[in-house]
């Protein structure tokens, strides 16, 4: 769920939302490794396949797969919430640095890294 990989960028928002989601849907979302991938309330349609989900009539349609793309950001933008590491090392990466750079980025933290 793309909610929960956006939390360093809006905790105030992304946490309560991503409670909420869990509360209301979290039967149905929610399994053995935390979020399914996707979930769409207002799909409650019971006579059209879903090969990659399953619709519960009187709540919506919901993913029953994991994907890793989704999960690998979520397990590191929680850790980043955490302790801010992942911000850490992304500001003492030589490349990163200069690609963000070359891409025209200036201001903030960018002006005190290090220059090569």
């Amino acid at each position: 769920m793309a909610t929960a990989a956006s939390l360093p960028f809006a905790p105030e928002v992304v946490l309560p939302a991503v409670k909420e989601m869990k509360r209301l849907h979290g039967e149905h979302l929610w399994g053995e490794y935390g979020f399914f991938d996707a979930f769409n309330p207002t799909f409650r349609l019971t006579d059209v396949p879903t090969p990659l989900g399953k619709v519960v009539p009187e709540a919506g349609w919901y993913a029953t797969n994991y994907l890793g793309i989704d999960q690998g950001p979520i397990v590191l933008m929680i850790e980043n919430q955490r302790s801010g590491l992942l911000w850490r090392l992304m500001k003492t990466s030589p490349p990163i640095v200069a690609g963000l750079r070359r891409a025209g980025f200036e201001g903030g933290w960018l002006d005190a890294a290090p220059r090569p």
